[in-house]
């Protein structure tokens, strides 16, 4: 397993844009695909965007297509999700986390981070 902690949410206006960060422990990042899932109070944990162990190969939810971008550096360890044109909607606590299979389901990912806070005002 790796270890992760994410960093970069905060209080937006509609309309604006954060870049979150995920830095990961240990020498074998580059072995694990990862997610990013959000969680919006009384609300379940959704998926948002999975990313390939080179980056090359990407894909998002419906619902932020468009609109976020995953992408990763292998060599600083860190995955990232730059999210554009926010709207209220996407208020919710941003985990990323680590898997060794491509899916967009929670279960399959076995490392997860503690969440940054993303908060839209309207």
């Amino acid at each position: 397993q790796v270890q992760l902690v994410e960093s970069g949410g905060g209080l937006v206006q509609t309309g604006g844009s954060l870049r979150l960060s995920c830095a990961a422990s240990g020498r074998t990042f580059s072995s694990y695909r990862m997610g990013w899932f959000r969680q919006a109070p009384g609300k379940e944990r959704e998926f948002v965007a999975h990313i390939s162990r080179s980056g090359s190969t990407t894909y998002y939810a419906d619902s932020v297509k468009g609109r976020f971008t995953i992408s990763r550096d292998n060599a600083a360890n860190t995955v990232y999700l730059q999210i554009d044109s926010l709207k209220p909607e996407d208020t919710a606590v941003y985990y990323c986390a680590a898997s060794r299979f491509v899916s967009t389901a929670f279960t399959a990912y076995d490392s997860w981070g503690r969440g940054t806070q993303v908060t839209v005002s309207s």
